[in-house]
């Protein structure tokens, strides 16, 4: 076990926190005036968790907080003094551990072009935010009809519309989830912030908030990509329907891949075997 003294953790702790509170000052501010926003709130209306649990900072396993004031804390020692993996539910690492594990040995595959949220509104009567479609309603579907759609990721394919998605290459499943699933998709990527969410105070607060950016920067790429006008919003479109705008889009999927990898091994090395 790692001990950490009093003014060590706290100060980790006290960065940690106002890491947290620069990472979600304008949706604090937005909420505040009541306002939302197409692209950011995702991260708090998909993945609900709220700023204040954020800025709580976990040490994670095998690390022991020296004259500790978390006694009583959920998933810690009686006496608070470190976590304690064993209150963590079994199957939900269980789960986690073979979904990361599983993503993890694939190659990672570029060439869906973010067309899941082209089939999320394709032939639709409405769409899914309160935004223009960057080339109508006739146009959009135009897009989908030109190109094959190769989506993995179940929880994007069961927004598809009923006429989209026979059209997918797959039929995503949960229960298919950690076979289909792979490193270059978007959503999986994105995912490691719930997972991460979802393992509690097994991962240190330094590796949940590095996972709430890469979904941060993954969710913008996510809309630029999509069928959405988002200029208003201060977006500039990835043109994916276009030679240029595909290669913007997989160039930047591919760098997103390595920081997904990144993260993925990271939260591994906290899960308990």
């Amino acid at each position: 076990m790692l001990h950490l003294d009093e003014p060590t953790w706290r100060a980790r702790a006290g960065a940690h926190a106002a890491r947290a509170d620069a990472l979600t000052a304008a949706h604090r501010a937005r909420r505040e005036r009541h306002e939302t926003h197409p692209v950011e709130d995702f991260l708090y209306t998909y993945y609900p968790t709220r700023p204040n649990r954020l800025r709580v900072w976990h040490p994670g396993p095998g690390v022991v907080l020296e004259h500790s004031d978390r006694a009583g804390w959920k998933h810690y020692a009686p006496d608070g003094g470190h976590v304690d993996p064993t209150t963590i539910r079994p199957a939900t690492v269980a789960f986690v551990r073979s979904l990361l594990r599983a993503t993890a040995s694939r190659t990672a595959h570029l060439g869906c072009f973010g067309l899941h949220e082209w089939a999320m509104v394709y032939r639709a009567d409405a769409t899914r935010h309160p935004v223009p479609l960057r080339l109508g309603a006739d146009g959009t579907d135009a897009v989908v009809e030109q190109h094959r759609i190769r989506c993995t990721h179940f929880d994007a394919y069961r927004f598809f519309t009923d006429e989209a998605a026979p059209r997918n290459v797959e039929t995503p499943t949960r229960e298919r989830q950690a076979e289909l699933e792979q490193p270059g998709c978007l959503h999986a990527t994105m995912d490691l912030y719930k997972w991460a969410t979802k393992l509690g105070p097994l991962v240190p607060g330094e590796l949940l908030l590095d996972c709430f950016e890469l979904a941060r920067d993954v969710r913008v790429l996510d809309m630029r990509a999509s069928p959405y006008d988002l200029a208003d919003h201060g977006y500039e479109p990835v043109r994916i329907e276009t030679a240029a705008g595909k290669a913007t889009y997989a160039q930047a999927q591919q760098g997103f891949a390595d920081r997904g990898a990144d993260l993925r091994a990271r939260l591994l090395t906290v899960l308990p075997s």
